[in-house]
């Protein structure tokens, strides 16, 4: 009876693991034409703007994510956790270190039960990237049935992508969606 009640715990658990990450984790690394327009669409039907969001960076100055409309917005959720979220991070990295960064602002959103977990994490992997922990409880957008889930928005605050699921970043797709005026 014991072995029973331990296979289901386990199953229980990797059910509950499998959830936590996004389960449709794009395995090639290109950005197609049909995975550009589908995400797009959805985003252009649904005509959504950047949300009233608090968050706070590694050394706790809280930000607004409304108040960054003028450059074109990246807001990755994340957990240092989850195995999709960390495999992306270096394309992640290698796109906010191709761009000008005074036209655009990256925000990798942990969401950690501890902020000193990802900012561990982070440290660990010599990662250059800009960590936020939220500050109060997410906006419905950003409400999402799996991460790592990512968000862009343009200089009006207009949601112009939206990634569900592990993506490689590294492209001249993504560069060229940033630099485009």
């Amino acid at each position: 009876m014991i072995h029973m009640k331990n296979r289901f715990f386990f199953a229980a658990l990797v059910l509950l693991f499998a959830s936590s990450c996004a389960n449709n984790e794009n395995n090639d690394t290109t950005v197609t034409p049909e995975k550009e327009n589908a995400v797009d669409s959805n985003a252009a039907s649904a005509n959504v703007s950047i949300p009233s969001f608090s968050v706070q960076d590694i050394n706790g100055n809280a930000v607004n994510l409304q108040d960054l409309k003028g450059k074109k917005l990246f807001v990755n959720l994340w957990a240092s956790w989850c195995p999709p979220c960390k495999r992306e991070l270096p394309s992640i990295e290698k796109l906010y270190k191709s761009l000008d960064t005074s036209k655009c602002r990256f925000l990798l959103v942990s969401l950690d039960d501890r902020f000193e977990a990802a900012k561990n994490y982070i440290a660990s992997r010599k990662i250059g990237l800009p960590i936020y922990y939220p500050v109060e409880n997410p906006p419905a957008l950003f409400q999402v049935q799996a991460i790592p889930a990512t968000f862009i928005f343009n200089e009006k605050g207009e949601l112009m992508k939206r990634i569900d699921g592990g993506e490689n970043y590294d492209t001249r797709e993504y560069r060229n969606l940033f630099n485009n005026d």
